[in-house]
């Protein structure tokens, strides 16, 4: 194999790997240029390397995904594997045949690759809304700010986070991962969504103990009751947060609330806490379904601008999808965004 069609193999197993790990929509995946690779006399190869890092990967045989979800995808890639004359490949319609056999459970996994090779692997439910809630699954705010946070470590390093609405808890495991806060308040108000969200904290190797970690790299971490229609400044005041962040269908004022509080902490704090910067960000967004597909991939995400004196100023993070890159531009308080189909974002810099 020519090194450029190695090159173009690798990057089609990759793009197959995350995808089918984060249980994205099938329509999302590269077909297209898997067809082309069909074709080539190494497309039989192609197939069963797929097959490995999809359904047998073992991430997936050690947290199972949606047994509708597997079904579907082998057989889309039977399908394009019937498509081409050449021999069946046996272990295609094996793996088929186990997941025909498999029971279908409320429960589901999905797994998330970082850049650094770890991963964050959830547990949600299988339906949109259950148990009255939407809080049970993984909405494209979280990854979108997730993401977002990737690229930009140091608005989250040796700080304390407060999340609201913290959900399956996608973003803040990822901060958690690889911004090495100091401390973690991951939040929510439904009890079903608050037992499963400690449930994959756990999953993700990390203690929800009282006592500070003895691993220096891991952060302190909590899972706390909050309702953001009925939350108090006094509650927002003892998590005594440094950032506050949000991805979701979160009220503006809850928002404002929070920034107001944490404005109020930073004057209080000792300036050793944070350095020179202490910092608020939140993520909104509507619940309109977006074309294009998040990524865990910091290539994709731009970092705040830089001044003079590794300062940075007020600014908004705004995706407007479909585009094709998120934005970064000068902005103005939360509370002033407009949210009108649109994915928002906010860091702010004191």
């Amino acid at each position: 194999m020519a090194p450029e069609d190695h090159e173009g193999a690798t990057s089609l197993l990759q793009s197959f790997e995350r995808r089918f790990l984060a249980a994205r929509a099938l329509p999302s995946f590269p077909w297209q240029s898997l067809e082309e690779k069909l074709r080539e006399p190494s497309g039989s190869e192609l197939l069963l390397a797929i097959l490995q890092k999809t359904v047998k990967h073992p991430v997936c045989v050690q947290h199972l995904p949606s047994v509708k979800y597997a079904r579907c995808f082998l057989s889309k890639l039977i399908k394009k594997h019937e498509a081409v004359p050449t021999e069946p490949l046996d272990a295609l319609y094996e793996a088929l045949a186990e997941v025909l056999m498999a029971k279908e459970s409320t429960q589901c996994h999905r797994s998330y690759l970082l850049p650094s090779g770890d991963s964050v692997t959830l547990s949600e439910s299988t339906a949109i809304v259950s148990h009255g809630t939407t809080g049970l699954v993984t909405w494209d705010a979280a990854l979108y700010l997730a993401e977002w946070a990737i690229k930009n470590p140091g608005a989250f390093t040796d700080r304390t986070v407060l999340e609201l609405g913290s959900g399956a808890g996608l973003t803040g495991l990822a901060i958690c991962k690889a911004c090495y806060p100091s401390a973690f308040i991951f939040s929510d108000c439904h009890g079903q969504v608050l037992e499963q969200l400690r449930g994959n904290v756990l999953l993700n190797g990390f203690s929800l103990e009282l006592y500070t970690p003895t691993d220096p790299s891991s952060p302190k971490v909590t899972v706390a009751k909050l309702d953001w229609d009925e939350v108090t400044a006094a509650q927002l005041s003892a998590f005594q947060a440094d950032v506050v962040i949000a991805a979701g269908n979160v009220p503006v004022a809850a928002l404002t609330q929070a920034g107001t509080v944490m404005s109020q902490h930073t004057l209080q704090s000792p300036r050793s806490r944070c350095g020179d910067r202490c910092s608020h960000c939140c993520g909104m967004n509507c619940p309109q379904k977006t074309s294009d597909e998040p990524s865990l991939d910091p290539a994709t995400t731009p970092r705040l601008p830089s001044t003079a004196g590794d300062k940075q100023p007020p600014c908004s993070v705004r995706w407007d999808r479909p585009a094709t890159q998120p934005l970064v531009f000068p902005g103005p308080h939360p509370a002033s965004l407009p949210v009108n189909n649109t994915i928002l974002g906010h860091v702010y810099m004191e």
